[in-house]
């Protein structure tokens, strides 16, 4: 069974903590139903149904009882019940519970979309695999040659078998990694840079014994008797990324008190990671130039910048929705999962269409668009272009011949709202240099907002 609450999984920064804290209400609330509960991410968290559904008088009847549990908490829920942690998950956007037996046919109706590889999930849909039926249709050794690992791992998927091999063996004792602080720290951040050493070593370990870890239980001890045990699950492998962000949820969901107070918990005295479940591990096909072996690379250096300068330090962009290019794209502190500001599923009417620019700026730049005689270039209230675009001149740069124009695309924002409201208009415009440039005029003045380049003006 799978229980999923949509408004912790959007990680906020502004408001990560108390989030956090939220979670952890709902984990112990969800424990008290069955007490073998894995937090597969924020805001999700999944146990075998089968004991637990014959204690409460079946599935439907244990999930309204978690429900309800829930919504005496405040907390948006929905569970959702299959053979498997994809198909549950799935199960649980509508609240559904798959017979058993049943998740080969219920997941034979998804869309390839809802796949975890969405370049993959892309690509599918280009070659005209559109559900997931289509895609478990394939043959397994065809899809593994022609999509390597990460086609596999769909595959399996996309058949109702588990994401990992069902057959696991208990860890061998004496792979738990422990790091005590002394004198206690009050603080999170030193603790989550240690738990990213210590996950390394815990890799290293397990790689010695030809094992992967799944599932890793951690717990932190406070100087004042408090201890913090969560059991997090990932169904690829938990890389030291991973598990520093488990640990940072964890801690932040467990400051029960203010500093000073009391009952407060004191500094952490201890970290220990222990793997819970571990599977052979069968190595990662690489893609053709390497790309895997790169990205290790660059997360390994992304930590050691963190380390040296905050965990906001290095930012990832992550990709949503908007209007506007500059909405389009959330900054998400490396290693977090985080969902973007606005989400990217909605229409977005008055979005720009085609290629997105491959250069957004930082602040708008201004600019002068004119015609040939040197003129301001205008939009009026319907729209209706004055003349046509003959120069460009960003602020800061020579001014460019225009060879080519499109437009304007009319935007007209929180129009219900006089004191938010906006007009604008769109256009692109390409120059002699053979650079093209989304541009909009507003209330008369020229702004640049993106380009469609990579890098540089040079």
């Amino acid at each position: 069974m799978i229980v999923c609450c949509p408004d912790l999984r959007r990680t906020d920064l502004s408001a990560g903590r108390e989030t956090a804290r939220r979670h952890e209400r709902v984990i112990a609330a969800v424990t008290g139903f069955c007490p073998d509960v894995e937090v597969v991410e924020p805001g999700v968290c999944a146990f075998g149904a089968r004991g637990p559904a014959r204690y409460f008088g079946g599935e439907k009847a244990l999930a309204a009882r978690i429900t309800a549990a829930l919504a005496d908490l405040g907390v948006e829920n929905r569970t959702g019940v299959a053979d498997g942690l994809f198909a549950a998950l799935l199960a649980a956007r509508d609240g559904t519970a798959v017979p058993p037996g049943g998740t080969a046919r219920f997941l034979a109706t998804q869309p390839v979309s809802v796949l975890p590889d969405q370049d993959l999930a892309a690509l599918l849909a280009r070659l005209g695999v559109r559900t997931l039926g289509d895609f478990a249709a394939l043959p397994a050794r065809d899809v593994a040659s022609r999509f390597g690992h990460p086609g596999e791992y769909a595959h399996r998927l996309a058949r109702g078998l588990d994401s990992r091999p069902l057959a696991t063996r208990p860890p061998p004792p004496g792979l738990s990694v422990v790091r005590e602080f002394d004198p206690p720290e009050p603080r999170a951040e030193p603790v989550v840079f240690a738990a990213r050493a210590l996950a390394t070593s815990l890799h290293h370990g397990l790689a010695a014994r030809g094992l992967a870890c799944v599932r890793v239980q951690v717990t932190v001890g406070w100087a004042g008797g408090r201890e913090s045990s969560r059991r997090w699950r990932h169904d690829g492998l938990l890389s030291a990324a991973a598990v520093a962000e488990r640990v940072r949820w964890q801690l932040d969901g467990w400051q029960p008190a203010a500093p000073g107070d009391e009952h407060a918990p004191g500094g952490i005295i201890t970290l220990r990671l222990a793997p819970d479940q571990v599977i052979r591990a069968t190595g990662q096909q690489l893609a053709l130039w390497g790309e895997t072996v790169i990205s290790d690379r660059v997360a390994r250096a992304a930590m050691r910048v963190q380390a040296m300068l905050g965990h906001e330090a290095v930012l990832r962009p992550v990709l949503g929705g908007g209007r506007n290019a500059a909405d389009q794209v959330t900054p998400v502190p490396f290693g977090e999962k985080a969902e973007p500001r606005l989400p990217a599923g909605r229409p977005w009417p008055g979005r720009t269409g085609g290629v997105p620019p491959g250069l957004v700026f930082p602040a708008a730049r201004e600019a002068e668009v004119t015609d040939e005689a040197g003129r301001a270039v205008t939009v009026s209230g319907r729209c209706a272009v004055s003349a046509a675009p003959a120069r460009l001149a960003v602020r800061g740069e020579p001014p460019r011949r225009v060879t080519g124009w499109a437009g304007p695309w009319p935007l007209s924002e929180r129009w219900w709202d006089p004191s938010a409201a906006r007009r604008r208009a769109r256009f692109q415009l390409v120059t002699e240099d053979g650079r093209a440039w989304l541009a909009v005029v507003s209330d008369g003045r020229w702004l640049v907002e993106a380009g469609y380049w990579l890098g540089g003006l040079g």
